[in-house]
């Protein structure tokens, strides 16, 4: 018997629907949903046990996201054929939906949490990421977990002047503003994207546009939760909680964290400081007391001291280092600082430090995109590392995290923007996070944006990025510029914005409150652009414009196009001609077809091994025109005529017959011309009787005139 479906639709206004249904797969998860839109299917479930760890003070929820390659009628690459590890892009779609997920369930829920989204089936006119928020939000709608405010995601573009929601890829592609935006009928949490030089109050207009979409995808979930029979929420326990233990502690703790967060010191120092004090709290209590309770002073003195570093805050207008809130830190920058690679900087706010490194290549070196939902290639790319000594902890290495491949993605997109369209190279950017107290990602972009310019990449516009910060009681309220880590666990907000002088390019925001007012989001945006403003003075000033050229060790690279047909004579048989000419020249030299023409690369740091690329390359395309002349060289000579190269195109040989050479008679080649001669010859096409190219020498020397016959 098939189970009775439940269905709901949303309707996007232009033709266009979402379509969310439960009630026929994966029935033994706590909630299932399907997502559609045109052939796209995404099944979303949520799973979450019964009980939590009694040692486990957090939420530990795991969002998964994976497409199948099925789901687009292919077959996974590699040895193996099956889906392997996630992929960059997957990674990206479990933090979009994780970051808005994760502060809306119960602060004391600690039951270990899945909720997994797969796509099923991928229609090429829809981006499936833009429907996992929906999916994973639908799936815990109908289910007993305990998760009480319901959300949705959309992406908002901007084409010709019209917001678009949830565009396709190729509509994507004429779009200035690429937003994925998160949240709550009530509130945005989650705001990520890129723009091409947008203003804050465009970008403002943007995401209203998008929480107007969410609200209509909510209204469906509350519809189809309704219609599936809303299900009790499970109870479960909270955690231990002890009135008398936390006054004893805050009234202890309190006031000397106070009088430390005042003052204004360097992390290190501080993180002594209010280890002190830790430690005088917990000799308030007995061993015995300590071993019952030990979890709960500790929590209680993270929360007394989270209360009094805000309050200050909110009081004295006073942060943690000592700073206003709109000031910034101090900035010290430094470029090509590594001598051999080929471009560099080094950039430093407070305490901290990103070191980027630029690497040029060809197309050979572009990062390939081969996933069920997009393929295609990277000639800019960023990869960021985020090493434990950059905090001051030793842990093991365990592989890329989901926040490296998170922040080096940001940063791509804050840059990627201002890399000229012409620009022949595949570029790498690498940032080494060296010391990290605070959005080490906007440092990472700062060094990269230097490191390009460092390296002779013609930027259209330098980018600086900045992280600002919200503490707030709910009715006063902090935006705090260029936030310290702390202020990041303590506060409301972590908000990341770039841009050039002229606009954002850039955007990573995410809300830990309900409820943020859109002035407060619009005066930190203010607040920001004059962050981001000092911060690229700071820039311009270590270097004010891209070096006119790449540096001497620096691979140069030239381009140029010639006939598709003339690919395999540059190949040559079993490529012996190109790998021949890339070890005489030092050269390397990428060949694509496009458009049935071949558009050469040729990378190398020897302008003397390029240009003799150039010339065999030219040689090779040579092609001479009926009756016009050319300098050419006797390099062969035979018994009927004179084998010659044309000067212009060495390797490039025609002969000249004997018959060719002179008017009168000639019987011996040595009698006209020898090894080496250079002279002129007339081109005259191809003989229709040999069907060889046909040169002449006579054609250009002035006939002699015609002996009278005597009688």
């Amino acid at each position: 018997m098939i189970p009775q479906l439940f269905v709901e639709k949303i309707d996007l206004g232009d033709g266009r629907s979402i379509t969310i249904e439960t009630g026929r797969l994966a029935k033994q998860a706590d909630g299932s949903v399907v997502v559609r839109m045109g052939d796209t299917m995404i099944l979303a479930t949520a799973v979450s046990a019964r009980s939590a760890n009694p040692n486990v003070d957090f939420l530990p929820l795991t969002v998964d996201y994976r497409e199948k390659f099925a789901a687009a009628g292919r077959f996974p690459g590699g040895f193996f054929k099956r889906e392997a590890r996630p992929s960059d892009s997957e990674v990206l779609t479990m933090r979009l939906v994780d970051r808005v997920l994760r502060p809306l369930f119960p602060d004391d829920y600690h039951a270990e949490t899945q909720v997994m989204i797969q796509l099923m089936s991928h229609d090429e006119t829809v981006m499936p990421d833009a429907l996992a928020g929906l999916a994973a939000s639908a799936a815990l709608a109908v289910s007993d977990i305990p998760f009480y405010n319901l959300i949705s995601e959309v992406r908002v573009a901007r084409i010709d002047g019209k917001f678009v929601i949830n565009p396709s890829r190729e509509d994507l592609e004429k779009s200035d503003i690429d937003m994925m935006i998160g949240a709550s009928m009530d509130s945005v949490a989650m705001v990520e994207g890129e723009m091409k030089e947008i203003s804050e109050a465009e970008m403002v207009e943007a995401i209203k546009f998008a929480h107007e979409a969410i609200k209509v995808q909510i209204q469906a979930q509350l519809r189809l939760q309704a219609a599936f029979g809303k299900k009790e929420i499970r109870t479960y326990e909270g955690e231990k909680e002890n009135e008398e233990i936390y006054k004893k502690v805050k009234a202890a703790a309190y006031d000397k964290i106070y009088a430390i967060a005042k003052v204004g010191s360097a992390k290190h120092e501080r993180t002594a400081a209010f280890a002190e004090v830790k430690e005088e709290v917990k000799a308030l209590f007995t061993e015995e007391e300590l071993a019952a309770d030990g979890d709960l002073v500790s929590k209680y003195f993270y929360k007394t001291n989270k209360e009094a570093v805000r309050n200050v805050v909110l009081e004295l207008g006073v942060r943690l280092d000592g700073r206003k809130t709109t000031d910034i830190r101090p900035i010290w920058c430094e470029i090509d600082y590594l001598p051999r690679v080929h471009g560099s900087s080094l950039f430093t706010r407070g305490e901290t430090q990103a070191l980027a490194t630029v690497t040029l290549g060809t197309s050979r070196e572009a990062n390939q995109i081969d996933s069920p939902s997009e393929q295609g290639e990277e000639k800019f790319y960023l990869h960021y590392n985020f090493p434990p000594f950059s905090t001051g902890e030793a842990k093991p290495l365990r592989g890329t995290s989901r926040r490296e491949v998170g922040h080096g993605n940001l940063a791509q997109r804050a840059l990627k923007n201002m890399i000229p369209v012409d620009c022949p190279y595949t570029i790498r950017i690498v940032s080494e996070v060296l010391e990290s107290n605070g959005s080490s990602s906007m440092a990472t972009v700062c060094a990269g944006t230097m490191a390009l310019m460092d390296a002779g990449i013609q930027m259209v516009k330098p980018v600086s990025g900045i992280a600002m910060g919200l503490i707030t009681d709910g009715e006063k309220f902090a935006v705090l510029s260029d936030i310290l880590g702390d202020e990041d666990h303590l506060g409301d907000m972590d908000f990341k914005v770039t841009g050039t002088a002229d606009g954002i390019t850039a955007c990573q925001m995410d809300i830990k409150i309900d409820g943020l007012r859109y002035d407060i989001m619009e005066q930190a945006l203010g607040q920001a652009r004059e962050g981001r403003l000092h911060i690229l003075g700071k820039l311009t000033e270590t270097i004010a414009a891209p070096r006119a050229d790449v540096k001497a060790h620096s691979p140069k690279i030239i381009t140029r196009t010639i006939p598709g047909n003339f690919i395999g004579a540059l190949i040559g048989p079993g490529g012996k001609v190109i790998q021949e000419l890339q070890k005489a020249t030092g050269t390397t030299i990428v060949i694509n077809e496009v458009n049935e023409e071949g558009v050469i690369e040729i990378l190398g740091t020897d302008p003397a091994g390029i240009e003799a690329v150039l010339a065999k390359i030219k040689s090779i395309t040579f092609k001479p025109q009926m009756g016009e002349a050319y300098e050419v060289k006797v390099i062969k000579m035979l018994d009927f005529g004179a084998v010659v190269e044309y000067t212009a195109a060495p390797g490039n040989e025609v002969l000249l017959h004997v018959s060719e050479l002179a008017w009168e008679r000639t019987e011996n080649v040595t009698d006209v011309v020898n090894m080496g001669d250079v002279f002129e010859v007339k081109y005259l096409g191809v003989d229709p009787k040999t069907k060889k190219e046909k040169v002449s020498r006579k054609a250009l020397l002035q006939r002699p005139p015609r002996e009278e016959k005597k009688e």
